[in-house]
């Protein structure tokens, strides 16, 4: 069979998966490309056959389930102050580029504005933009004046 049949047929295959989201259809596509690189070469049917079988059984039998067990785990949950990155705090004492204070999830945390050249008053709602040791860098909610 010409190797562009192959091709057409991992195509049709591809769109399927993109379809049922099986995992299925998708490794058979990849057979079928594996088929049209073995018809490429000129190798006869029964070798691309070999090659589609072993490629499909393969993918079925080693790499589904090892996907299909990935996208089942349980999405990794942020902990420590990680978790604190990209919530709502209270400014609690005036944040500049090298000090200040806020609340957060009933904490007082050190405080850095992102911007060098802000200066966010006591009592604005600042977003945690990122941790670095005890000091949180934070970005202000609304526009300062």
């Amino acid at each position: 069979m010409p190797w562009f049949v192959w091709l057409l047929a991992a195509g049709v295959l591809g769109v399927a998966e993109f379809f049922t989201l099986t995992l299925v259809f998708g490794l058979l596509a990849g057979a079928a490309l594996v088929a049209a690189v073995v018809a490429g070469v000129g190798i006869g049917l029964f070798g691309q056959l070999v090659a589609l079988g072993a490629a499909a059984a393969a993918g079925l039998v080693i790499v589904r389930p090892v996907a299909l067990r990935h996208m089942t785990q349980a999405p990794l949950a942020r902990e420590g102050s990680a978790a604190l990155i990209g919530g709502r705090a209270e400014v609690m004492q005036e944040v500049t580029a090298s000090h200040g204070l806020i609340k957060i999830s009933g904490e007082e945390w050190s405080a850095r504005a992102l911007d060098e050249s802000h200066v966010i008053p006591v009592g604005a709602v600042v977003d945690v933009m990122e941790i670095e040791g005890a000091t949180a860098i934070v970005y202000p909610r609304e526009l300062l004046p």
